[in-house]
């Protein structure tokens, strides 16, 4: 059994991983609290892009942006990751790798090529470990997700879609349900499921104005779909900013509950230990005055 001079040391040292992850519980309760207000503000922004982008595909059937066409043959496709730039935060990570991982074995299986993109250093580091074909990546993206720094990792996967170098393109991140709660999905970008872009009839009447386009309808089209498709990927970051933090805050007080526990256990067997010494003590005393 160990002597009372480790346990104490042993107490002191789970005492201060205490302190640490209770510290950061707190802070990231209260980023929590910042990224879900930030993740509901800007769904408004991308409700009302998908109304006008469906509004305005109808109003020109002669014009097809080819985001909106299904190609027949996919051969190659797109795959943007978006994880977490730090760790500590459960299995948040390791649950939308493993979506990822089937994903990346479904398509391989199927004999389709995969451009991968990586929004986040976890993913960049997942990418790496599995020698993926890795095209672009946005990683250090801070506590407030920044379209300067998404779009540049965005752009290559639209350009290679728009070239005809992927035929399809999807998007791999955590859904924000709860705060106990986060979900791992994949969801396809381009094309532009039509489910994405139907409107409901009080959204027909709320939007059933007509457009004067400027220059004209093809650019204000596609200069539209591009938007929104930015709009739907900066979305996607948000939520998994804010399933981050919601994690990492139930990961941290899990940790502080499970030290308090072990401190618990450690301080009982430090009293057994010193109980014992003591009582070893005593004996020798009285064992030697019996001798004498």
């Amino acid at each position: 059994m160990a002597g009372t001079k480790e346990i104490r040391t042993k107490i002191k040292s789970v005492q201060n991983t205490r302190k640490i992850t209770k510290a950061m519980e707190m802070v990231a309760a209260s980023k929590m609290r910042k990224a879900q207000d930030r993740m509901r503000a800007s769904r408004p922004y991308s409700d009302k892009v998908r109304n006008i982008a469906a509004h305005m595909g109808g109003a020109n059937p002669e014009y097809r942006h080819p985001f909106l066409i299904k190609r027949e043959t996919i051969r190659n496709a797109g795959l943007i990751l978006v994880t977490t730039d730090k760790g500590l935060c459960g299995g948040l990570n390791t649950n939308v790798l493993r979506a990822v991982t089937m994903k990346l074995k479904e398509l391989d299986t199927a004999g389709v090529g995969v451009h991968c993109t990586a929004i986040g250093s976890k993913g960049l580091q997942f990418f790496t470990r599995i020698g993926a074909n890795l095209v672009s990546q946005a990683v250090q993206l801070g506590d407030k997700p920044q379209m300067e720094k998404l779009i540049g990792a965005i752009k290559a996967q639209l350009d290679a879609y728009t070239k005809g170098e992927v035929d399809a393109v999807h998007v791999a991140y955590s859904r924000f349900i709860n705060t106990m709660k986060q979900e791992p999905v994949i969801e396809q970008l381009l094309p532009l499921a039509a489910e994405r872009l139907v409107q409901s009839d009080a959204e027909k009447h709320a939007y059933g104005w007509d457009y004067i386009y400027e220059p004209g309808a093809k650019e204000v089209v596609d200069e539209l779909l591009v938007r929104y498709v930015e709009a739907l990927v900066y979305q996607a970051v948000a939520e998994n900013m804010a399933s981050e933090q919601s994690a990492r805050m139930v990961a941290m007080k899990a940790a502080s509950d499970n030290a308090k526990n072990v401190i618990g256990e450690l301080q009982l067997v430090y009293n057994k230990t010193r109980q014992a010494a003591i009582t070893k003590e005593l004996a020798e005393i009285v064992g030697g005055a019996a001798a004498v």
